[in-house]
Protein backbone atom coordinates (compact mmCIF):
# COMPACT_ATOMS: atom_id res chain seq x y z
CA UNK A 1 0.00 0.00 0.00
CA UNK A 2 2.87 2.33 0.99
CA UNK A 3 4.73 1.54 -2.75
CA UNK A 4 0.95 2.32 -4.35
CA UNK A 5 1.04 5.79 -2.59
CA UNK A 6 4.18 6.71 -3.86
CA UNK A 7 3.57 5.72 -6.77
CA UNK A 8 0.64 7.47 -7.55
CA UNK A 9 2.11 10.59 -6.16
CA UNK A 10 4.79 10.48 -8.24
CA UNK A 11 2.73 9.58 -11.61
CA UNK A 12 0.36 12.63 -10.57
CA UNK A 13 3.41 14.83 -9.99
CA UNK A 14 4.46 13.67 -13.49
CA UNK A 15 1.41 14.67 -14.89
CA UNK A 16 1.07 17.96 -13.55
CA UNK A 17 4.52 18.59 -14.95
CA UNK A 18 3.54 17.35 -18.40
CA UNK A 19 0.24 19.73 -18.14
CA UNK A 20 2.48 22.24 -17.70
CA UNK A 21 4.61 21.59 -20.17
CA UNK A 22 1.92 20.94 -23.04
CA UNK A 23 0.13 24.32 -21.82
CA UNK A 24 3.36 25.92 -22.25
CA UNK A 25 3.24 25.25 -25.64
CA UNK A 26 0.13 26.08 -26.45
CA UNK A 27 0.35 29.33 -24.74
CA UNK A 28 3.41 30.03 -26.86
CA UNK A 29 1.87 29.17 -30.18
CA UNK A 30 -0.96 31.18 -29.30
CA UNK A 31 1.62 34.52 -28.43
CA UNK A 32 3.14 34.00 -32.02
CA UNK A 33 -0.21 34.40 -33.22
CA UNK A 34 -1.35 37.74 -31.56
CA UNK A 35 2.10 38.41 -32.28
CA UNK A 36 1.02 38.54 -36.20
CA UNK A 37 -2.53 39.92 -35.61
CA UNK A 38 -1.28 42.77 -33.73
CA UNK A 39 1.74 44.04 -36.16
CA UNK A 40 -0.17 43.00 -39.09
CA UNK A 41 -3.66 44.59 -37.62
CA UNK A 42 -2.38 48.33 -39.06
CA UNK A 43 -2.71 47.27 -42.75
CA UNK A 44 -5.97 45.73 -42.64
CA UNK A 45 -7.71 48.50 -40.43
CA UNK A 46 -6.35 50.78 -43.12
CA UNK A 47 -8.25 49.08 -45.58
CA UNK A 48 -11.04 47.31 -44.34
CA UNK A 49 -13.84 49.92 -44.72
CA UNK A 50 -12.86 49.82 -48.77
CA UNK A 51 -12.26 46.10 -49.11
CA UNK A 52 -9.00 46.82 -50.50
CA UNK A 53 -6.95 44.47 -48.07
CA UNK A 54 -8.15 41.85 -50.30
CA UNK A 55 -5.70 42.86 -52.90
CA UNK A 56 -3.53 41.51 -50.52
CA UNK A 57 -4.31 38.21 -51.85
CA UNK A 58 -5.24 38.51 -55.16
CA UNK A 59 -3.54 41.68 -56.39
CA UNK A 60 -0.75 41.25 -59.45
CA UNK A 61 1.52 44.00 -58.50
CA UNK A 62 3.75 44.18 -55.73
CA UNK A 63 5.23 47.79 -55.28
CA UNK A 64 5.13 48.89 -52.20
CA UNK A 65 6.42 52.42 -52.06
CA UNK A 66 3.24 53.11 -54.39
CA UNK A 67 1.09 51.08 -51.59
CA UNK A 68 0.09 48.09 -54.01
CA UNK A 69 0.52 45.40 -51.81
CA UNK A 70 -0.57 42.53 -54.10
CA UNK A 71 0.51 39.31 -52.98
CA UNK A 72 -0.85 36.67 -55.72
CA UNK A 73 1.88 36.05 -57.72
CA UNK A 74 4.23 34.97 -54.74
CA UNK A 75 1.26 33.07 -53.27
CA UNK A 76 0.86 31.08 -56.36
CA UNK A 77 4.76 30.48 -56.46
CA UNK A 78 5.14 29.60 -53.20
CA UNK A 79 2.10 26.76 -53.77
CA UNK A 80 3.93 25.58 -57.19
CA UNK A 81 7.15 25.14 -55.14
CA UNK A 82 5.92 23.13 -52.41
CA UNK A 83 3.79 21.53 -54.56
CA UNK A 84 6.38 20.53 -56.69
CA UNK A 85 8.99 19.33 -54.12
CA UNK A 86 6.36 17.07 -52.42
CA UNK A 87 4.99 15.72 -56.13
CA UNK A 88 8.96 14.34 -56.92
CA UNK A 89 10.01 13.86 -53.06
CA UNK A 90 6.95 11.58 -52.33
CA UNK A 91 7.51 8.63 -54.91
CA UNK A 92 11.41 8.78 -53.90
CA UNK A 93 10.79 9.49 -50.07
CA UNK A 94 8.13 6.00 -50.49
CA UNK A 95 10.80 4.12 -52.69
CA UNK A 96 13.28 4.60 -50.14
CA UNK A 97 11.31 3.77 -47.08
CA UNK A 98 10.31 0.19 -48.87
CA UNK A 99 14.02 -0.20 -49.82
CA UNK A 100 14.85 0.23 -46.43
CA UNK A 101 11.88 -2.15 -44.36
CA UNK A 102 11.45 -5.07 -47.09
CA UNK A 103 14.63 -5.53 -49.18
CA UNK A 104 17.67 -3.94 -47.62
CA UNK A 105 20.42 -6.46 -45.26
CA UNK A 106 20.64 -5.08 -42.05
CA UNK A 107 24.06 -4.13 -42.71
CA UNK A 108 22.55 -1.45 -45.66
CA UNK A 109 19.73 -0.84 -43.44
CA UNK A 110 21.30 0.90 -41.20
CA UNK A 111 24.03 2.70 -43.31
CA UNK A 112 20.91 3.64 -45.57
CA UNK A 113 18.87 4.86 -42.19
CA UNK A 114 21.99 7.28 -41.14
CA UNK A 115 22.16 8.49 -44.46
CA UNK A 116 18.98 9.81 -44.37
CA UNK A 117 20.07 11.32 -41.01
CA UNK A 118 22.49 13.00 -41.92
CA UNK A 119 20.54 14.22 -45.12
CA UNK A 120 17.71 15.49 -42.90
CA UNK A 121 20.26 17.26 -40.37
CA UNK A 122 22.22 19.58 -43.41
CA UNK A 123 21.18 23.15 -42.69
CA UNK A 124 19.41 24.69 -45.14
CA UNK A 125 22.17 27.45 -46.37
CA UNK A 126 24.12 24.14 -47.11
CA UNK A 127 21.40 23.05 -49.72
CA UNK A 128 21.15 26.76 -50.97
CA UNK A 129 24.71 26.69 -51.52
CA UNK A 130 24.97 23.45 -53.26
CA UNK A 131 21.90 24.71 -55.90
CA UNK A 132 23.53 28.12 -56.57
CA UNK A 133 26.80 26.84 -57.61
CA UNK A 134 26.34 23.56 -58.79
CA UNK A 135 22.37 23.27 -59.84
CA UNK A 136 21.92 26.98 -60.94
CA UNK A 137 24.89 26.88 -63.49
CA UNK A 138 23.97 23.57 -64.89
CA UNK A 139 20.21 24.37 -65.28
CA UNK A 140 21.60 28.10 -67.05
CA UNK A 141 23.73 25.94 -69.60
CA UNK A 142 20.29 23.96 -70.71
CA UNK A 143 17.67 27.09 -70.27
CA UNK A 144 18.72 30.43 -68.98
CA UNK A 145 18.56 32.42 -66.00
CA UNK A 146 18.96 29.26 -64.26
CA UNK A 147 17.92 30.68 -61.29
CA UNK A 148 14.01 29.42 -61.23
CA UNK A 149 11.06 27.28 -60.36
CA UNK A 150 12.67 24.19 -61.30
CA UNK A 151 15.90 25.16 -59.20
CA UNK A 152 13.82 25.64 -55.90
CA UNK A 153 11.33 22.55 -56.51
CA UNK A 154 14.55 20.20 -56.95
CA UNK A 155 16.76 21.84 -54.09
CA UNK A 156 13.36 21.44 -51.96
CA UNK A 157 12.50 17.99 -52.90
CA UNK A 158 16.29 16.97 -51.27
CA UNK A 159 15.47 18.67 -48.72
CA UNK A 160 12.26 16.83 -47.60
CA UNK A 161 12.95 13.69 -49.11
CA UNK A 162 14.51 12.16 -46.16
CA UNK A 163 11.34 13.14 -43.92
CA UNK A 164 9.52 11.48 -46.40
CA UNK A 165 11.44 8.47 -46.15
CA UNK A 166 12.06 8.21 -42.43
CA UNK A 167 8.74 8.78 -41.39
CA UNK A 168 7.15 6.11 -44.27
CA UNK A 169 9.71 3.71 -42.81
CA UNK A 170 8.60 4.10 -39.14
CA UNK A 171 4.79 3.84 -40.45
CA UNK A 172 5.88 0.54 -42.06
CA UNK A 173 8.05 -0.60 -39.35
CA UNK A 174 4.69 0.02 -36.99
CA UNK A 175 1.99 -2.50 -39.21
CA UNK A 176 1.22 -5.08 -36.88
CA UNK A 177 3.27 -8.47 -37.56
CA UNK A 178 0.00 -10.33 -37.85
CA UNK A 179 -0.46 -8.76 -40.95
CA UNK A 180 2.76 -10.40 -42.25
CA UNK A 181 2.07 -13.89 -40.74
CA UNK A 182 -1.65 -13.96 -42.51
CA UNK A 183 -0.14 -12.65 -46.00
CA UNK A 184 2.21 -14.98 -45.52
CA UNK A 185 -0.12 -18.03 -45.04
CA UNK A 186 -2.21 -16.69 -48.05
CA UNK A 187 1.14 -17.32 -50.12
CA UNK A 188 0.92 -13.73 -51.26
CA UNK A 189 4.33 -12.34 -52.66
CA UNK A 190 6.32 -9.71 -51.31
CA UNK A 191 5.11 -6.97 -53.69
CA UNK A 192 1.79 -7.94 -53.06
CA UNK A 193 2.45 -7.87 -49.48
CA UNK A 194 3.63 -4.51 -49.59
CA UNK A 195 1.14 -2.91 -52.09
CA UNK A 196 -2.21 -4.69 -50.64
CA UNK A 197 -0.99 -5.32 -46.93
CA UNK A 198 1.68 -2.88 -45.82
CA UNK A 199 1.08 0.48 -47.86
CA UNK A 200 -2.74 0.44 -47.01
CA UNK A 201 -2.40 -0.47 -43.25
CA UNK A 202 0.25 2.54 -42.88
CA UNK A 203 -1.24 5.08 -45.05
CA UNK A 204 -2.30 7.25 -41.90
CA UNK A 205 1.57 7.56 -40.87
CA UNK A 206 2.67 8.34 -44.58
CA UNK A 207 0.05 10.57 -44.99
CA UNK A 208 1.28 12.39 -41.60
CA UNK A 209 4.82 12.63 -43.16
CA UNK A 210 3.88 13.94 -46.61
CA UNK A 211 2.10 16.80 -44.63
CA UNK A 212 4.90 17.65 -42.36
CA UNK A 213 7.37 17.50 -45.02
CA UNK A 214 4.91 19.66 -47.36
CA UNK A 215 4.77 22.09 -44.20
CA UNK A 216 8.48 22.50 -44.36
CA UNK A 217 8.72 22.94 -47.64
CA UNK A 218 6.29 25.55 -47.63
CA UNK A 219 8.16 27.15 -44.39
CA UNK A 220 11.36 27.24 -46.23
CA UNK A 221 13.22 30.42 -46.89
CA UNK A 222 16.99 30.62 -46.88
CA UNK A 223 17.56 28.14 -49.66
CA UNK A 224 14.96 28.91 -51.98
CA UNK A 225 15.97 32.60 -51.48
CA UNK A 226 19.23 32.03 -53.15
CA UNK A 227 17.64 29.61 -56.20
CA UNK A 228 14.27 30.83 -57.02
CA UNK A 229 16.27 33.82 -58.69
CA UNK A 230 13.45 36.25 -56.70
CA UNK A 231 11.65 37.80 -59.78
CA UNK A 232 7.74 39.05 -58.20
CA UNK A 233 5.82 37.09 -61.41
CA UNK A 234 3.41 34.05 -61.43
CA UNK A 235 4.78 30.84 -62.33
CA UNK A 236 4.62 30.50 -65.60
CA UNK A 237 6.91 27.80 -66.63
CA UNK A 238 9.67 25.64 -64.82
CA UNK A 239 12.58 28.13 -65.99
CA UNK A 240 11.30 31.16 -65.28
CA UNK A 241 12.38 32.84 -61.57
CA UNK A 242 10.02 33.09 -58.80
CA UNK A 243 9.85 34.73 -55.53
CA UNK A 244 7.80 32.45 -52.86
CA UNK A 245 6.23 34.66 -49.65
CA UNK A 246 9.12 32.93 -47.27
CA UNK A 247 11.78 34.63 -49.47
CA UNK A 248 10.07 37.99 -49.95
CA UNK A 249 9.80 38.69 -46.02
CA UNK A 250 13.55 37.78 -45.48
CA UNK A 251 14.28 40.30 -48.06
CA UNK A 252 12.17 43.31 -47.61
CA UNK A 253 11.76 43.06 -43.35
CA UNK A 254 14.71 45.02 -42.82
CA UNK A 255 13.82 47.95 -44.24
CA UNK A 256 10.21 47.69 -44.68
CA UNK A 257 7.86 50.58 -42.72
CA UNK A 258 4.22 51.60 -42.01
CA UNK A 259 1.81 49.61 -44.26
CA UNK A 260 4.98 47.60 -45.75
CA UNK A 261 6.11 45.91 -42.96
CA UNK A 262 2.53 45.42 -41.75
CA UNK A 263 1.67 43.29 -45.08
CA UNK A 264 4.81 41.31 -44.44
CA UNK A 265 3.49 40.38 -40.76
CA UNK A 266 0.36 39.38 -42.71
CA UNK A 267 1.86 37.03 -45.57
CA UNK A 268 3.57 35.58 -41.97
CA UNK A 269 0.37 35.35 -40.89
CA UNK A 270 -0.87 33.51 -43.62
CA UNK A 271 1.86 31.12 -43.12
CA UNK A 272 0.97 30.19 -40.57
CA UNK A 273 -2.63 29.71 -41.11
CA UNK A 274 -1.62 27.39 -43.81
CA UNK A 275 0.78 25.32 -41.48
CA UNK A 276 -1.99 25.14 -39.38
CA UNK A 277 -4.72 24.15 -41.97
CA UNK A 278 -2.08 20.97 -42.82
CA UNK A 279 -1.45 19.81 -39.10
CA UNK A 280 -4.92 20.01 -38.19
CA UNK A 281 -5.66 17.63 -41.90
CA UNK A 282 -2.74 15.75 -41.06
CA UNK A 283 -4.52 14.82 -37.22
CA UNK A 284 -7.63 14.25 -39.12
CA UNK A 285 -6.14 11.75 -41.54
CA UNK A 286 -5.34 9.76 -38.54
CA UNK A 287 -7.93 9.52 -36.69
CA UNK A 288 -10.53 9.07 -39.56
CA UNK A 289 -8.01 5.74 -40.01
CA UNK A 290 -8.02 4.94 -36.50
CA UNK A 291 -11.74 5.01 -36.42
CA UNK A 292 -11.44 2.92 -39.62
CA UNK A 293 -9.73 0.27 -38.28
CA UNK A 294 -11.49 0.23 -34.84
CA UNK A 295 -14.90 -0.23 -36.81
CA UNK A 296 -13.73 -1.99 -40.16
Amino acid sequence: MFNNSINNQADRRLNFLLLIVASATGLLLAIIILFLLNESWPFFANRWRDGTWLQLFYGQSWYPLESQFGMAPMILSSLAVTVGAVVLALPLGLGSAIYLQFYASPRWAQSFRLLLNVLAGIPSVVFGLWGLTRLVPLITSWQPPGASLLAAILVLTLMILPTIALTSASALASVPRELLAGSMALGLRRNSQILHIFLPAARSGISSGVLLATARALGETLAVLMVAGNVVQNPSGLFEPVRVLTANIALEMAYAMGDHRASLFASGLLLTMLVWLLSWFAHRVVRAHKQALQYG
